[in-house]
């Protein structure tokens, strides 16, 4: 049962980062910082509202991955787990005291 619940909190912490951009980082790869600001804050604004999580993408109930088409480009989000320090994975990600989540923004062509 307590996985069950760390799960829940992992996946919760993980929709407030793709949906308000607080508590972790933004990554975007060179690919999005090229698009400028306008494409941008789209790009971000359709990862903010997506919810097409499925048990065939989202196999651990995470929502730390998403594949989406936006202002005409096919986009991949992906939020990882590191220990407060940067130096390695977190040893628990429904900790937010020791755990910085970072969302990368990337286009499908840079992966």
């Amino acid at each position: 049962m307590t996985t069950v619940l760390d799960v829940d909190r992992t996946r919760a912490l993980n929709d407030i980062l793709r949906r308000s951009l607080s508590g972790g980082l933004l990554m975007l790869t060179a690919g999005v910082i090229a698009l400028g600001r306008e494409r941008q804050q789209i790009i971000l604004d359709a990862i903010a509202a997506y919810d097409n999580f499925t048990p065939d993408n989202d196999p651990r109930g995470e929502h730390d991955f998403g594949a989406l088409e936006v202002a005409g480009e096919r986009v991949f989000f992906k939020i990882d787990y590191y220990d407060r320090a940067m130096t390695g994975h977190s040893p628990d990600p429904a900790d937010s005291s020791i755990t910085t989540r970072m969302l990368t923004v990337m286009l499908a062509g840079e992966y």
